[in-house]
């Protein structure tokens, strides 16, 4: 296996307009009444609870829910469906919840609503669903959102239901739920899964909404939204004017929005390196990432090895799984690496879900680097990338099956995988099926096709094998052979990248 060198850089990734929602399953006891404040009873349990001080804040909560006040009864529910009250148990929950629910306590209300869904007994999730409902003629705004998270994943209804998603966000978005409006931004945007609902204009229009409501996220993705419009046509004034806002307002990955038009459209190396080294010091990880290739290239910039490693290692340490990978890759250049630290990085951003490190710490293993091979866990790895749908760890996990390292000896996994890394435009994986295909193992055996693959893995760049393997098989065709591989060559093309 060929080894697939660390990405030098990391792809461009604009302003995200995720939002922090209120659904069922991530409301805390701090989310309990405003009333509640440090100064009250209540409000000292629900502090002491948040500091990790349970028992404490317990002590407080019990004699007053037992005198009725809601947000104790609330508290106490949650204490006993998280496990951090004595005996703690779901039945105690429940009928804490009820009881808060009595008191037309919000949090109550949803909370109950979330472990009867997560039961997945039909009695209990049609009681949800009429919580909720009943609800939402009260707070149309929070339960609208969760209803609508609900319908659109299935939850109340066994299978997707959109259309009533959108209807609930609908009703949301109009009671000023911002939340709601990222939800449909998002759905229109096409991020949510759902091609039929693609609409650019509505998708505009909520993340406007939300922008104008005060959302500093959504300041920052319309802001890149304008500047990096699919007509070309960017509008530069107002698009800079609302990442203005949403960095006024601290969203700082807007820093990155600006550089990244500054650098990929403007052309303005100076400009984009301020911008990232203004969210570097905001303490943006993209942005430290951005900021430290330049650096690290000596773009608009003098080289700056150490100051460039400098803000790899503070993107790391907040958590950047980027960071790590190039971290690893700084180290590998080095004329001595520090395979121990090579590796601590390699595996930070492997267990961050970084599909192209969980390849390398295949890799990794598989080379030795480690003092001896490991297959297994090279294996383990590979599968785990690939899984993930990277090309590379498909071809990786494909060559160990064709070839019976690790695991048996599988012509038709191999082939399978091949092929989802040759239509990513993979060139190895391309030739492997030309191989397959000339021999006619986990594939039927085809001339026809083993040209196609051949003349499809030269187009990818590979120039030496491919071309040498076409060259021989084109001595063995007929002309209709060879008529027919070139059709064989247009499918396959059709279905691949250019």
């Amino acid at each position: 296996m060929k080894k697939i060198i660390i990405l030098a850089s990391i792809i461009a990734s604009s302003a995200a307009y995720s939002a922090t929602t209120a659904s069922p399953n991530e409301t805390t006891p701090i989310a309990a009444s405003k009333e509640s404040n440090a100064e009250t009873p209540m409000g000292k349990a629900l502090k002491l609870f948040a500091e990790g001080k349970h028992e404490e804040a317990l002590k407080i909560a019990e004699p007053l829910a037992e005198q009725g006040d809601a947000d104790a009864l609330y508290l106490m529910g949650f204490a006993n469906e998280s496990g951090k009250a004595p005996a703690a148990s779901i039945d105690k929950a429940i009928e804490f919840y009820r009881k808060g629910i009595d008191k037309k306590h919000a949090d109550s209300i949803y909370r109950l609503a979330f472990i009867f869904i997560s039961s997945g007994k039909k009695s209990r999730i049609e009681e949800a669903r009429d919580l909720l409902e009943k609800q939402a003629l009260v707070d149309p705004a929070v339960s609208g959102r969760i209803l609508g998270e609900m319908f659109l994943n299935g939850a109340l209804t066994g299978e997707p239901a959109p259309e009533t998603a959108v209807s609930w966000w609908e009703k949301s978005s109009e009671a000023g739920d911002i939340p709601s409006m990222l939800f449909l931004a998002r759905l229109y945007d096409g991020q949510l899964g759902i091609q039929t609902k693609n609409d650019p204009n509505l998708a505009h229009k909520y993340l406007l909404m939300a922008a104008e409501k005060g959302s500093p996220g959504a300041m920052a993705a319309l802001g890149s939204r304008l500047l990096n419009r699919k007509d070309g046509k960017p509008d530069e004034e107002n698009g800079i004017a609302w990442l203005k806002k949403a960095i006024a307002a601290k969203e700082y990955s807007a820093h990155l929005a600006l550089g990244e038009y500054q650098q990929l459209v403007k052309k303005d190396d100076k400009a984009a390196l301020s911008s990232y080294t203004l969210g570097a010091e905001a303490g943006q990880s993209d942005c430290m990432i951005r900021a430290a290739a330049f650096h690290l290239s000596g773009k608009a910039t003098e080289k700056n090895t150490a100051r460039g490693n400098e803000l790899l290692e503070k993107a790391a340490k907040a958590g950047n799984p980027d960071a790590h990978l190039l971290l690893a890759q700084e180290l590998s250049k080095e004329k001595e690496p520090d395979v121990g630290r090579m590796y601590g990085h390699l595996l930070s951003a492997a267990n961050a879900g970084s599909a192209i490190a969980q390849n390398e710490l295949g890799l990794f293993y598989f080379s030795g680097k480690l003092g001896v091979a490991d297959v297994s866990a090279a294996l383990s790895w590979f599968a785990r990338s690939a899984q993930a749908g990277f090309a590379s760890a498909q071809n990786n996990l494909a060559s160990m099956h064709e070839r019976g390292l690790g695991v048996e000896l599988n012509f038709d996994h191999a082939a399978k995988l091949y092929t989802l890394a040759a239509k990513q435009g993979h060139n190895e994986a391309s030739f492997a099926l030309a191989r397959l295909h000339a021999n006619g193992q986990g594939v039927a055996l085809s001339k026809e096709l083993a040209w196609a693959w051949a003349s499809l893995a030269t187009e990818q760049g590979d120039k030496e094998k491919a071309a040498k393997f076409l060259l021989e098989l084109n001595k063995t065709l007929s002309e209709e052979q060879l008529t027919a591989a070139k059709k064989e060559l247009i499918a396959l093309k059709s279905e691949t990248p250019k």
